[in-house]
């Protein structure tokens, strides 16, 4: 075997056990999550990814390596303000601490399904069309834009959303109290409840975020616009998307009380996607900027945004 398919099966193997363990022994039905067991969660699964990653480098080199924690820490750096919109999700349908575990569990492996869908999707467009980077390099350069001046007013609000009009206009759709319930039966007809509708939010919105998150991905990971992707490049694509969307779930339960602590993140995230947007568009030019320093702008740009979102907090505190 090649240094390449033992770092396949190895991420398979570690994805299988990783799962069992956590959905098996960590995640028990019904049953609300603290903040304590989400640190433990989040430190296994960062942990995980971590470990995967000092493997990479033993077995395919420290550029590979370098790769994955880029892309890992992109990802992760994004799920985070895909978190924040699914608190406002969570918050709006009113779903229970002991429903909320399971729901995301869901969402969370729908996300997965279509992650992997959307992954191959991508390469396979990418390599048959390489121009089609310059479009998503300005898509991203306009996201971070609106994203950097992002106001409150602004915020997403799951009740105005046009999936939420769908479901209320189309599907049967009961505001009955779900009690664990994805579906009740009334009069003989099956109607969906609050959980399925925040279920199918949770996809839809996922779908949205990998729009951005792939190309993202994509292009911090790909050296040159017109070289074909080496086996080792999508095992780093898919491998890093999937490590990130599996800590989504913990996540979530940690940020869920510290929604206001972050409040200059998003402008750090807006000038990371600026900037890997323009790194997309200066690769016309054959300019082409290394793994490393991508990898230093994206750790000063996020460290820099939490660390003054904490100062400002502070400082807000002290009435200063």
């Amino acid at each position: 075997m090649t240094a390449t398919q033992i770092s396949y099966l190895t991420f398979g193997i570690v994805l299988i056990l990783a799962l069992i363990f956590d959905l098996g022994l960590l995640s028990k039905k019904n049953t609300e999550v603290s903040i304590k067991k989400a640190l433990y969660q989040t430190i296994f699964w960062v942990g995980l990814a971590i470990l995967f990653c000092v493997f990479l480098f033993f077995e395919d080199g420290s550029k590979v390596a370098t790769k994955f924690f880029t892309a890992y820490l992109m990802e992760w750096s994004l799920s985070i303000d895909n978190i924040f919109v699914f608190i406002l999700i969570f918050t709006y349908f009113r779903v229970s601490g002991s429903d909320t575990p399971r729901v995301l569990l869901i969402g969370v492996l729908l996300a997965i399904v279509f992650r992997m869908v959307f992954i191959a999707l991508g390469i396979g467009i990418i390599e048959r069309f390489h121009w089609i980077l310059y479009f998503f390099g300005g898509f991203l350069i306009y996201t971070g834009y609106n994203l950097f001046f992002r106001k409150e007013d602004d915020e997403f609000n799951p009740g105005e959303s046009k999936l939420f009009k769908f479901i209320q206009k189309y599907l049967r759709f009961s505001e009955t109290e779900p009690k664990g319930r994805f579906t009740i039966n009334h009069h003989g007809k099956v109607y969906f409840t609050r959980l399925s509708v925040v279920v199918l939010m949770l996809a839809a919105i996922d779908i949205v975020f990998a729009l951005d998150s792939i190309p993202t991905v994509v292009s911090l990971v790909r050296e040159k616009a017109n070289v074909p992707f080496s086996t080792q490049d999508i095992l780093v694509i898919y491998s890093s998307n999937i490590f990130a969307v599996l800590g989504l779930r913990s996540l979530f339960f940690l940020l869920k009380g510290a929604v206001n602590k972050f409040s200059y993140l998003q402008q750090g995230i807006a000038i990371v996607l600026v900037f890997i947007g323009v790194k997309m568009l200066i690769e016309f030019f054959e300019i082409y900027i290394s793994i490393y320093i991508s990898l230093a702008v994206i750790v000063i740009c996020l460290a820099g945004a939490i660390w003054y979102s904490i100062y400002r907090d502070k400082r807000m505190g002290n009435g200063e």
